[in-house]
């Protein structure tokens, strides 16, 4: 190793190994290293030189062995060497006072000058000053240095010019100091050119002498490379009884089958460490006629006669009296009857003409088997002129049509870019795409919208109708009825290509395959809209309605015609898309009923520009004079769920038919809003709701408007409850759709699990992730599963059967940050995750078994699982409040004994007084022990005296 860094320090030709470690080990501590002859120099040079060179190294050895050892003055003198090389790192600078340098006789310009600069230094010289003078040695700041040093000297070298900042440094390596007091020698110094003095040469031998070792680290290369025994042995003890030593063996036969593992198959295999290539072969082949001997017998068949019976045998009249009469027949009968009427029963339970093995094998080769444990990719959609380097911002399916699914995409600007590049995003379009799984490369249609989208939303009673909230707080809505066919076929095989491929030569259509871009009806005016972006927007259910006042009431009408939006203005607000009951005179109506001329359906004509809100619900906070800004809000009521209410809902039917209302649709503008003075309550259906905030709070609401006690306004009431439960943006706001009173709520790096009503915190709180959170929401098939997407382009897949403080799979679907998650049930044999992403990409998941097929029970555990951590809940809040009880008790009692004056001193009566009743508490109590243990019998009262 020392050689190595030899050849890395100069340039000049190294040494050999012999004379380097002749030189290293020959040296004395304190005195200079003399180099000794090479080996592979013995061609160059004359005998004469030879000889004064192995005199003069005599002389010198004898005269360091006479010197004492302990001359460090003189030693300092002869320790001479070239300057330190620039290129030597391994330095520690140091300051010694003049009183260090007199002990260690290194006084500077002294014992050490600018052309003698150093000073060899005993390992154990330093480590003894350092333990006499402590903190107050100046060697205590190079402590660990000096102690995990190797070797037993350290070469101190005077700094003239404090060149490192202090008046010495010490070396601290063992091959930089062996580098500076043995430089290497330049080439042609060993006499080369003598050649012709080469052949009177003579070479004295000198025997090798033994010199100490020096460790430089091989030993641990040599060690690490070593083979040897690590593991500890396996020791085996066989034994057997006594009695069978001598006995007699019998050897018996039996097949290698009869008996479990009686065999091991070592099968060939080719082993490549000794594969052999065959180069020369001779073989023989000879070739000789097969004989064979044979021999067959035709098997022969017993004859016998063969009977065929053509009419069927029948008891005659005598022998049917007799059977019928008879008494074991009607025993048998009997006995028979429950057999018929069990299998009976139970062909018509079960279907015993069915095949489960065949079923089974078929639901598990359709979509994805059993075993597959993971989300495969299905389909991906991008456009690149609409989508592409754009955020997709909501996403949603079609509620009919299979294979239909919607994408609104938006610039990925901020604020200050956006005001920057107002004329630019002006003139950039606002769309909605609708893609459909027949054709992945262009979409069917496109939604113009006047400014971005942030949320949509199909109509569930009528697809056809779409709503949208824009980034400017304006309510945009959509007609497609014009378009549906168009979704329904395929594109590419539509009548469009049929009539461009019968047209002429020349005179075909060059807008036949053009995309229909699909100008909005309506949009609400701007003074009554949202002052910010709308971040979620819902249709209310087709079974009830919410009027002025706030209340829900039952919809006669029987579809979906009013509209939930929230937006960061600190307002919910309630749409309907009815006309008002409003007069309008010929000339108006004449008007209205005109047709557009840009050929936009007049479905919401009547709503265009001058759309107002129903119901305006403030958010202010409970206890400042802040307002919550909301981004998701969640109702109770869901489509199609009417179940709590339908005898309500029948009796109001049955009045409305008997008093002659006519149901009208409320679509095409033939829809009219009712009075609120018409309209009854619905019963069993709650007016409060959840919204989340972007400063990560969860808050319960209500808009039923109520009269304010001081001011005697309408007004609408103060959030109940509240709590910062995430630290971020809640961005997912969702009901099981198993449990309506549970909510999933996923904000910041965390998720957490709500129970409406119930105001002591969530039932499950996660940890945080690793990155953030951006969309989440339920599995539409298995109560305990839920999706969560983080910004780094990862699915987490959550199993609260499974476990609840991890995922159950994490699986990467795309390079950036996932904008929005939604999976859709297609049939009871797939269903399909969309994840969209801030590139303006659309992935297709396919969801596998295991993740969309519930379990047995599945949703009566998960049902028990939250009532146990409602429970668990419960506990621990009564135990936090006993505790906060406690130490305030504690407290005053403290404080009690604190302030409560010194007892006054007892007398010694007092005292012996109280030793007494203690003494005889103690008698007392060990009587009562011992009659327990049964050691001592319980003595009987004495009777009283006459």
């Amino acid at each position: 190793m020392a050689d190595d860094e030899n050849k890395e320090g100069g340039e000049e030709k190294p040494r050999s190994r012999t004379s380097s470690a002749k030189s290293k080990s020959g040296s004395k501590p304190g005195t200079p290293k003399t180099p000794r002859s090479r080996a592979g120099s013995g061609r160059a040079g004359s005998a004469k030189s030879t000889k004064d060179k192995a005199k003069k190294d005599d002389e010198e050895k004898k005269e360091e062995e006479a010197k004492p050892e302990d001359a460090p003055g003189d030693a300092a003198k002869k320790l001479s060497a070239p300057p330190v090389p620039d290129d030597i790192t391994d330095i520690m600078a140091i300051f010694l006072a003049s009183k260090s340098q007199e002990l260690f006789e290194c006084r500077a310009d002294e014992d050490v000058t600018s052309d003698h600069p150093y000073k060899l230094l005993k390992k154990e010289d330093i480590i003894q000053d350092m333990k006499t003078r402590a903190a107050v040695s100046d060697f205590s700041p190079a402590k660990q240095l000096v102690m995990d040093y190797p070797g037993e000297e350290l070469l101190l070298v005077y700094d003239y010019d404090f060149k490192h900042g202090q008046n010495f440094y010490l070396i601290t390596t063992e091959e930089s100091k062996d580098r500076i007091l043995n430089p290497p020698k330049a080439t042609g110094e060993g006499g080369e050119g003598g050649v012709e003095g080469e052949e009177d040469q003579v070479v004295e031998y000198k025997p090798p002498v033994p010199k100490d070792w020096v460790s430089y680290g091989s030993e641990k290369e040599i060690a690490e490379e070593a083979f040897g025994e690590t593991r500890p042995k396996k020791v085996f003890k066989i034994a057997r009884p006594r009695r069978e030593f001598g006995a007699p063996i019998n050897f018996t036969d039996r097949d290698v089958k009869d008996v479990k593992d009686g065999y091991v198959e070592c099968t060939p295999y080719d082993d490549k460490n000794y594969s052999l290539h065959l180069l020369e072969l001779d073989k023989a082949t000879q070739a000789i006629a097969t004989w064979k001997d044979c021999s067959s017998q035709t098997d022969w068949k017993y004859p016998r006669n063969a009977v065929t019976q053509y009419q069927p045998r029948e008891f005659t009249e005598e022998e049917k009296e007799k059977l019928s009469t008879s008494k074991e027949v009607k025993v048998f009968i009997e006995g028979s009857i429950p057999r018929f009427e069990l299998a009976l029963q139970q062909n018509e339970i079960v279907d015993v003409f069915f095949d489960d093995w065949l079923a089974l094998a078929s639901d598990d080769a359709t979509f994805g088997s059993k075993s597959d444990g993971h989300l495969k990719e299905y389909q991906s959609f991008t456009d690149l002129q609409f989508s592409k380097d754009k955020t997709i911002t909501c996403i949603d399916w079609h509620p009919n049509l299979k294979g239909v699914i919607a994408v609104a995409c938006s610039e990925r600007l901020t604020f200050d870019q956006r005001v920057d590049n107002a004329s630019k995003t002006l003139m950039t379009p606002s769309l909605i795409l609708i893609w459909s799984f027949t054709d992945p490369i262009h979409p069917q249609l496109l939604l113009e919208a006047p400014d971005d989208i942030f949320s949509f939303q199909f109509n569930p009673s009528d697809p056809n109708i779409i709503a949208g909230g824009c980034i400017n707080g304006q309510v945009v809505l959509w007609d497609i009825s014009q378009y549906l066919d168009r979704l329904k076929n395929p594109r590419s095989g539509g009548k469009l290509k049929q009539n461009s491929m019968n047209a002429l030569p020349g005179f075909e259509d060059e807008n036949a395959l053009a995309i229909p871009i699909i100008r909005y009806c309506a949009v609400s005016s701007i003074e009554n809209s949202h002052h910010l972006s709308i971040t979620d927007i819902q249709w209310i259910p087709d079974h009830l309605e919410i009027n002025r006042y706030g209340l829900p009431v039952f919809n006669k009408h029987g579809d979906c015609s009013q509209i939930l939006t929230c937006a960061g203005d600190s307002c919910v607000m309630v749409w309907d898309t009815r006309a008002p009951k409003v007069t309008l005179n010929p000339l108006e109506a004449k008007k209205q009923d005109a047709p557009h001329p840009l050929g936009i359906p007049a479905t919401f004509k009547h709503l265009d520009l001058s759309w107002k809100p129903v119901l305006k619900v403030s958010l202010p906070k409970p206890d400042t004079n802040g307002e919550f800004a909301p981004l998701k809000v969640s109702i109770k009521e869901r489509q199609g769920d009417k179940a709590h209410v339908q005898k309500q809902i029948e009796q109001m039917e049955k009045e409305a038919l008997g008093g002659g209302i006519r149901r009208e649709s409320t679509m095409g503008g033939f829809g009219r809003s009712r009075s609120a003075k018409d309209q009854k309550p619905l019963e069993g259906v709650t007016t409060k709701f959840y919204i989340s905030t972007e400063d990560g709070e969860v808050a319960y609401a209500d808009m039923k408007i109520e009269k304010d006690q001081d001011s005697g306004k309408l007004t609408n009431p103060k959030p109940s409850w509240y709590s910062a439960l995430h630290g971020g943006p809640v961005h997912t706001l969702q009901r099981s759709f198993f449990f309506k009173n549970i909510i999933l709520c996923v904000g910041g790096w965390t998720f957490s699990i709500l129970k409406e009503e119930n105001q002591l915190g969530p039932l499950l709180s996660s940890c945080c992730s690793q990155k953030k959170y951006t969309a989440a929401h339920w599995s539409p098939t298995r109560p305990g599963v839920f999706f969560i997407a983080t910004e780094e382009g990862n699915v987490e897949v959550w199993d609260l059967l499974d476990k609840t403080h991890e995922p159950t799979l994490t699986q990467n679907i795309t390079a950036c940050s996932i904008t929005r998650i939604f999976p859709w049930q297609i049939s009871s044999k797939q269903q399909l995750l969309a994840v969209s992403d801030d590139m303006g990409t659309l992935h297709i998941l396919e969801v596998p078994w295991n993740l969309r097929h519930p379990s047995s029970n599945e949703a009566t555990s998960i049902q028990n699982y939250f009532e146990r951590e409602e429970k668990r809940l419960e506990y621990y809040v009564d135990r936090l409040v006993f505790r906060e009880k406690e130490k305030r008790e504690i407290d005053a009692e403290e404080q009690r004994i604190k302030n409560a004056p010194p007892p006054a001193e007892e007398n010694e009566d007092q005292i012996q007084e109280k030793m007494r009743r203690e003494y005889e508490a103690y008698l007392q109590l060990e009587n009562e022990l011992l009659i327990s243990l049964g050691v001592k019998q319980e003595e009987d009262e004495p009777l009283p005296e006459k």
